[in-house]
């Protein structure tokens, strides 16, 4: 990260190192000022949703970043526990699975609203590709799959990319 104009040198304006400086300030702000509550990775992912439906974006990932550095190391290790999705009376045993992918599925949603394709493309990939198991309570009662929600959003997210 650059810390002063000096660092700069050679490398961008003192315009430029101004922008940049300013959006390390504010990213870093806004960091800060999230409540992230008990830290739990369903706090998390509960504030991730609040916040994709009524939030700026800089919201939605700051959330979603949280549970994923917290809990994406133990996610990691609950996928590779499994070999199929787990049944419905012991889903919530792969809780960080559950919320870390759930998480990404959301980035790739705000992503997507933000006109960031390859960005979702990117989150909905890591979803796909390294924690396929993960299963998402939904209040209507039952459990949905992101990771195969997140490999149809790559497919038409690919195919209109085709088409611009």
């Amino acid at each position: 990260m650059i810390g002063s104009f000096s660092d700069c040198r050679g490398v961008c304006s003192r315009s430029a190192c101004v922008v940049a400086l300013a959006s390390c300030l504010l990213v870093a702000l806004t960091t800060c000022a999230q409540d992230f509550g008990d830290h739990t990775s369903a706090t998390l992912t509960g504030k991730a949703w609040k916040a994709l439906a009524d939030g700026p974006a800089e919201h939605v990932l700051a959330y979603t970043g949280k549970c994923r550095e917290l809990y994406l190391a133990e996610a990691v290790k609950q996928q590779k526990s499994l070999t199929d999705f787990a049944p419905t009376d012991k889903a919530h045993d792969a809780w960080a699975l559950n919320d870390v992918g759930t998480c990404l599925f959301i980035e790739g949603q705000v992503h997507e609203k933000a006109g960031q394709t390859a960005a979702a493309i990117e989150a909905y990939r890591t979803l796909a590709d390294e924690l396929k198991f993960s299963q998402c309570w939904d209040p209507k009662g039952w459990f949905w799959r992101p990771a195969e929600a997140a490999a149809g959003r790559i497919k038409q997210l690919e195919f209109d990319a085709k088409l611009d």
